[in-house]
């Protein structure tokens, strides 16, 4: 089955840069479940997003993310696994988990 794990975190954490350390982490988890992995990636800041909403058949542009919140959508890995409790032992082991939070989502398939 396919999920979704959802990287968010405060991105004003990376204002600075990245830790090389912790960029040496995901290498290490993108090598443990690379036969799981099907795609991923880092998004740019929450200030490159645009949102698009469609009002009585006209296009809305608004510079940004939907909501307002603490933490920010700041990357996801696209993945195969056997069920919820394997999905989940790879989240647990994402970086990012410790200083931010991993949502996981199933991939709904249509028949």
């Amino acid at each position: 089955m396919k999920y979704l794990l959802l990287i968010y975190e405060n991105e004003k954490r990376f204002e600075k840069g990245y830790d090389k350390a912790e960029l040496a982490e995901y290498g290490v988890f993108g090598k443990e479940f690379a036969s799981a992995i099907q795609g991923g990636n880092a998004l740019k800041p929450t200030s490159t997003a645009t949102t698009v909403r469609v009002r009585e058949g006209k296009r809305l542009t608004t510079d940004g993310p939907f909501a307002e919140t603490k933490e920010q959508l700041t990357g996801f890995y696209l993945i195969d696994a056997s069920d919820l409790d394997q999905a989940l032992v790879m989240a647990e082991k994402i970086p990012a988990a410790r200083t931010g939070s991993i949502e996981v989502r199933p991939i709904m398939t249509f028949a």
